[in-house]
């Protein structure tokens, strides 16, 4: 499952994101978005801890991250 979502139409290239992730999973692509900037790109979702880093510091809100719910069994009621 993809856990980081970047909606690359409002990312304004200011590259935060890369510096603030722990992971060092977010790169500026070669991608150019509609207004001419270059964009961000995760080159890892599996590495990604979804510690929302990006998403708090990005100003354009481009970031959607999705984390695995722990599943739980057994136990009494």
């Amino acid at each position: 499952m993809k856990k980081v979502y970047i909606d690359k139409s409002r990312c304004k290239g200011c590259m935060l994101c890369t510096y603030y992730c722990p992971k060092k999973i977010l790169i500026v692509s070669d991608m150019v978005n509609q207004d001419g900037y270059r964009v961000v790109a995760c080159t890892d979702d599996e590495r990604c801890i979804g510690c929302l880093s990006c998403a708090h510091i990005c100003p354009c809100a481009c970031f959607e991250i999705y984390r695995e719910q722990p599943v739980v069994t057994g136990g009494l009621l």
